[in-house]
């Protein structure tokens, strides 16, 4: 054991936030600290840290062992370059290199004794170098720094000119290369790209020592760690297994706690019923029988009512006016800044009732592209044209506006008059805002809570084409799962973008990889995309042309590339088809009505030819309208 938390409790104002949390961490295991954003994590990791004091209980890490800690903020300062920041973690293998340079130089002048001396001397240093590691720490700094995110034109910058993003990732770089017994991390992946969590996963993983995260990132959660500890109204509570294996056994735990208080009510209420009914005999048989079934119930133990999943979405989001087929048409897309292009001549198609995921690294321009969208900046080339009867809903956390005096209910009611109170909570508490947390003031919310109501009053709207940018950040994990169930009943259209790759794997069903300035396109959720990256890169970006060719790619890459463009093709073709076919069932029943209304008609009643070859037309009518009925199903099915 390297860690061991023993009974920690700790308040602020009176209000406790840890009440007795006890658990540990073995050497070498990988666990999380999961619970809703103010339920204390950040706190125990800085009482584990000796930054804060605990009222009672105690952290005990193992004797001589090292510990490291990434705080969610930094305030790196100084001089230095970020290489030499992460440099400067090994000060003895700098050192002992100098010592080696002085030593060299002072043998090309000794002789004799003085320079065997001297010999004896560098071959120890370099024996320390090389138990040191000496000779691949450089490549390890550098491996290090460009897994984080940073390319060599970055090394050279000093800290002074960092954003504070990229002051955690050098502090993160730094924790690395110091190599703890045990490290704790505060939301590491919040300032890293897609290919910068993948890296800090496959790290972690193969680490040598302890780790302890505290992370939304559910699927980072799920490669990572095999424990999971949460803390839950002040109390902590173990799992084994990943973060999936413990979302599967609280949801098993709480049903049980659930039926668990449902059988306990169920017997008080039964006692209660009895003492009644023998109380109402009024005897003094049945009047002792019903105290002493009252000293029972006194005596009986109640389970507290286990709070309501908020996992569960009852609300279904349906957009008052329906959209037409093609939603959004893009053609030739290009944009930069200060001379740098970020994308050029993109062109792609989003299509009614598609919830499209649009990632890329930092940088790529993704914000970019939606607000261009939304119109909020122009593009420097390209069209792009909304279909018929779409209406946009857009969400970006730097433009929400939000009435700080008005309370969440009135923020909701004043902007949608029609809804009655009821129907206001329900909304709200669909996004975790129940009893009197609707009359907390907008101005006194936490910037997780602001972006909930946000994204209540945009998933409220009328709106039939969602653009959203980042719609998880600042959300805890069941906030998270509240809007993934909001977004995959949604039954509009939506595009968004998010690093979040869980929410992705459960909401997408379509993925837009933004890559070296052009869209590659996924028919999938994130798993799919996981699967087929390689072999559409390669097959992609193969040629440096906008429409890319495959020729003289490897074969298993063709094979892939031309595969997903003949299930585009055949995706085409069957919405065609499907079109084709309602029409056609459309023209045939005005046909069949309009054959109906003739045999009603009394000139043609007597016209012996002419009802023959109107009963001929019916049949021949009604045996279309029969196999394309049965072709539309078989079109739909698929």
């Amino acid at each position: 054991m390297i860690l061991n938390i023993s009974d920690i409790t700790k308040s602020f104002d009176g209000k406790d936030v840890l009440r007795g949390v006890s658990f540990h961490i073995e050497d070498h295991e990988k666990a999380a600290l999961v619970g809703v954003n103010g339920a204390g994590k950040s706190t125990l990791l800085k009482i584990i840290m000796g930054e804060l004091a605990p009222d009672s209980g105690q952290a005990v890490l193992a004797r001589d062992a090292k510990i490291g800690y990434l705080a969610q903020h930094q305030a790196l300062t100084g001089t230095m370059t970020i290489y030499e920041q992460l440099l400067n973690v090994r000060k003895d293998i700098l050192e002992t290199a100098e010592a080696m340079a002085r030593s060299e130089q002072q043998m090309t002048v000794l002789k004799g004794d003085a320079l065997e001396e001297e010999m004896k001397t560098y071959a120890k240093l370099t024996e320390r170098f090389q138990r040191a590691d000496g000779y691949a720490y450089r490549s390890e700094v550098t491996g290090v720094l460009k897994g984080l995110g940073f390319s060599e034109e970055d090394f050279g910058k000093h800290i002074g000119e960092l954003s504070g993003g990229q002051k955690t990732r050098v502090a993160l770089g730094r924790l690395l290369l110091t190599a703890p017994d045990i490290i704790l991390l505060d939301e590491p992946t919040n300032h890293l790209d897609m290919h910068s969590i993948e890296w800090l996963e496959t790290y972690l993983m193969n680490y040598k020592g302890a780790v302890l995260i505290v992370s939304h990132d559910r699927y980072f959660l799920n490669r990572v760690v095999t424990k999971v500890v949460e803390i839950e109204n002040g109390v902590s509570r173990t799992y084994s297994g990943n973060y999936d294996a413990f979302s599967e056994k609280k949801e098993q735990l709480r049903k049980a706690q659930y039926a668990a208080w449902v059988n306990a009510e169920r017997e008080r209420k039964h006692q209660e019923d009895v003492i009644a009914k023998l109380k109402q005999f009024n005897r003094e048989k049945s009047i002792r029988r019903a105290e002493s079934r009252e000293k029972m119930l006194d005596k009986m133990e109640m389970p507290e009512r286990p709070e309501e999943l908020n996992t569960k979405m009852n609300l279904r989001l349906v957009p008052k006016a329906e959209s037409g087929h093609d939603v959004l048409t893009v053609e030739g897309l290009t944009k930069g800044f200060d001379g740098v292009t970020l994308f050029r001549d993109i062109s792609f198609e989003i299509k009614k009732g598609e919830h499209v995921a649009l990632i890329g690294n930092n940088g790529t321009g993704k914000s970019t592209m939606l607000k261009i969208l939304n119109g909020v900046i122009p593009a420097d080339s390209g069209t792009f044209v909304l279909g018929s009867n779409v209406t946009v809903g857009y969400y970006d956390q730097e433009m929400q506006v939000l009435d700080s005096s008005k309370s969440i209910f009135d923020e909701i009611s004043d902007d949608y008059p029609s809804m009655t109170n009821t129907e206001i909570r329900t909304a709200l508490a669909a996004f975790l805002f129940t009893n009197d947390d609707v009359f907390k003031l907008i101005g006194d919310l936490s910037g997780g809570e602001r972006a909930r109501v946000s994204l209540c009053k945009l998933m409220l709207s009328n709106c039939n084409f969602l653009i959203l940018d980042e719609p998880t950040n600042h959300l805890d994990i069941d906030s998270r799962e509240i809007l993934e169930g909001a977004v995959r009943a949604y039954e509009g259209t939506v595009l968004y973008v998010s690093h979040d790759r869980y929410f992705i794997n459960r909401t997408a069903t379509r993925i837009l990889d933004l890559t070296h300035k052009q869209l590659l396109n996924y028919i999938g959720n994130y798993d799919y995309y996981l699967e087929k990256k390689d072999a559409v890169e390669k097959a992609a970006l193969g040629e440096e042309a906008v429409a890319p060719s495959v020729s003289g790619l490897p074969t298993e890459a063709k094979k892939d590339w031309k595969a997903q463009k003949e299930e585009e093709a055949k995706k085409r073709k069957r919405e065609n088809d499907l079109k084709k076919t309602e029409a056609r069932i459309e023209a045939l029943e005005t046909e069949s009505s309009e054959i109906d209304a003739k045999f009603s008609d009394p000139a043609i009643a007597t016209d012996v030819a002419e009802l023959t070859k109107l009963s001929k037309r019916k049949d021949e009518v009604e045996q279309e309208l029969e196999d394309l009925y049965t072709r539309w199903e078989e079109l739909q099915e698929e």
